[in-house]
């Protein structure tokens, strides 16, 4: 993407940062991962960055959503299997070539892939992927992450993994049997094919396709509805479905309730009952 979002974030971001970019509009933290050349192959640091931002998103009282997306022909080519050890040295689970050790790679995958996916998953304000290009590997679990996801129609996801001999990481056979079933998980996990946008909107991997020159517009438009919206009741709502899968009637009930029960200390939920008897359009405030 060519976008404001992006011209905006590369004023305002420090150069250390110039790989992901970052700007808040309108209480939507926009966060643009900016290797085009690369694809937007996720390096370490990138992603330290990222979940950082997410981090500073759910505790920024100015936020009220975010989205994701990138620069360039590419949402994220997934991990950075080219490139070398973060800044400052090789962290737990990253060590150069010759210096693993028995457990390495679990370290690495915990610390890195599924942190981030975590990130996203965690973040208390509502997140949209908004997938300019091909999304694959990690790039597309990112994606699928996000509570909305956007798709240019020339976007594409790739479950690439079995094309390189691994196994999917960053929560994959996690978050995709969940959101289309087992077997179309492992149909797209076994032959790592690529998914067209509409194939994926087709199967329920994305929530709408739109033309890619409208796909800003769209994002911003979407992100913007959701930071007037109830930000705690979004947040709440967010927990309850995203733990819904993984436990009982009886634990997602009592959930449910004691959702209920914080959200209705809230101003927003004073406010949108007293709007709705005052037969008034409710101001939330995000509190």
């Amino acid at each position: 993407m060519t976008s404001s979002p992006e011209k905006s974030a590369a004023k305002s971001a420090d150069p250390v940062d110039s790989l992901v970019l970052h700007a808040t509009d309108n209480h939507v933290a926009w966060i643009t991962l900016n290797r085009p050349e690369a694809l937007n192959a996720i390096t370490p640091d990138q992603r330290e960055r990222l979940i950082q931002h997410l981090s500073h998103a759910s505790c920024d009282p100015g936020v009220r959503a975010v989205v994701i997306t990138a620069t360039g022909r590419g949402f994220c080519a997934g991990a950075d299997l080219r490139g070398g050890p973060p800044t400052g040295g090789p962290q737990a689970g990253e060590r150069v070539a010759g210096e693993r050790v028995a457990g390495d790679v679990a370290r690495m995958i915990r610390l890195g892939a599924q942190r981030l996916i975590g990130a996203v998953l965690d973040c208390e304000k509502p997140v949209i992927a908004a997938v300019n290009g091909t999304a694959a590997g990690l790039g597309a679990h990112l994606a699928l992450a996000c509570d909305l996801v956007l798709a240019a129609d020339s976007a594409k996801f790739i479950e690439v993994f079995v094309r390189r001999g691994l196994v999917p990481d960053g929560g994959g056979a996690y978050l995709l049997p969940r959101l289309i079933g087992p077997q179309r998980a492992k149909e797209l996990m076994f032959f790592g094919d690529a998914l067209t946008a509409a194939d994926a909107a087709r199967l329920g991997l994305v929530n709408r396709v739109v033309p890619a020159d409208d796909l800003e517009k769209t994002a911003r438009d979407w992100a913007e509805r959701l930071a007037t919206g109830p930000t705690r009741a979004l947040a709440l709502t967010k927990q309850l479905v995203n733990a819904s899968l993984d436990t009982d009637r009886t634990t997602a009930f009592a959930a449910e309730a004691a959702a209920q029960e914080i959200n209705m200390t809230t101003a927003d939920a004073n406010e949108g009952v007293a709007a709705f008897t005052e037969r008034r359009t409710p101001h939330y405030r995000g509190h």
